[in-house]
């Protein structure tokens, strides 16, 4: 029977996957460099594979070595989530959180049932408004975390995950082919409305506001009946809908960048374990998968991903 994976060798080959640095690692590991690069050296051995080279003065993962980083990742976190179960002293109290509604339908599920079956001693209330008012929020000292938009001009977060903003419109209507373009955007302070707005002007392409609303449900449902196009991150992508590329008129637009806010808490041991859960769950969740089918349309997001927006595509269902 084949032993099983050292718990602390991938706990410092996930470091070094974060660091580059074998340096930086055994600074974060309390180790020594040599004791670093000797657990790298059976882990490779226990692996069969190769799982770093040299890129100037930084270790890179080679391609075997990306696919088990997905793995070390989840067996951490599944070791944490044991012994925090069975840890009489675990984190215990209540803290406020706020997420933007697009946010936290994608997003929320997966990382507070993760963080609840850890720490099932806190308690979590959720609010659900835009990026602009949960700043607020934190300023005021009502929030504990906040789950944002950053802003680069006003560096007011941890940027914990990017994702590409793309323009969407209905599947089955022809809305994006109108003269003056109907849009569905958040309110004036939405991030997201000024950047297609910039890009709209500069495209010389007429349009008019036709619905404003801070809930995503309400946007979603004006693009889905093909009354309104938009701009949504891939994260709030639905089935139906109609990614429009360089070959629809559209351009691309700039990425979004997803930050942690924290606020000035009275339980910074719990707000602390909470953002860095956060930030591992968002940097493993991935665009929904969808039947054999959706093959085709989930490259060609994965190309919009890379700014190579070469033609319109349906988003799958899943």
């Amino acid at each position: 029977m084949a032993s099983p994976l050292d718990l602390d060798q991938l706990q410092t080959f996930i470091q070094i996957a974060d660091t580059g640095s074998f340096t930086k690692a055994a600074n974060e590991v309390h180790r020594t460099q040599s004791a670093v690069s000797m657990q790298m050296r059976r882990l490779e051995e226990r692996i069969g594979k190769q799982l770093f080279e040299k890129d100037g003065r930084t270790n890179r993962l080679t391609e075997e070595g990306e696919k088990l980083l997905s793995y070390a990742r989840r067996m951490i976190r599944l070791s944490r989530e044991t012994l925090a179960a069975f840890d009489d002293t675990s984190l215990e109290g209540h803290i406020r959180i706020g997420t933007p509604d697009d946010y936290a339908d994608r997003f929320l599920p997966e990382i507070m049932a993760r963080f609840a079956r850890s720490n099932p001693r806190v308690e979590l209330s959720v609010i659900c408004e835009p990026t602009y008012n949960l700043v607020e929020h934190i300023k005021r000292g009502n929030l504990d975390l906040a789950l944002v938009t950053h802003d680069d001009a006003r560096g007011q977060s941890e940027v914990v995950r990017r994702e590409p903003l793309l323009w969407v419109s209905s599947a089955n209507h022809p809305t994006h082919e109108q003269d003056v373009l109907p849009m569905a955007f958040g309110r004036s302070t939405c991030q997201w409305r000024r950047s297609a707005c910039d890009a709209l002007d500069l495209m010389n392409r007429e349009y008019r506001i036709l619905f404003t609303s801070w809930s995503a449900t309400v946007i979603i449902a004006a693009v889905m009946s093909g009354l309104a196009i938009s701009t949504l991150p891939e994260c709030a992508l639905r089935p139906g809908m109609r990614v429009l590329g360089e070959a629809d008129g559209f351009t691309a637009l700039p990425d979004i960048k997803i930050g942690i806010m924290r606020g000035n808490s009275s339980k910074p041991d719990i707000v602390n374990a909470l953002a860095r859960h956060i930030a591992e769950s968002l940097d493993n969740i991935s665009v929904p998968q969808a039947d054999d089918e959706a093959v085709f349309d989930l490259a060609a997001l994965a190309a919009l991903r890379g700014r190579r927006q070469k033609a319109s595509q349906i988003v799958p269902g899943w």
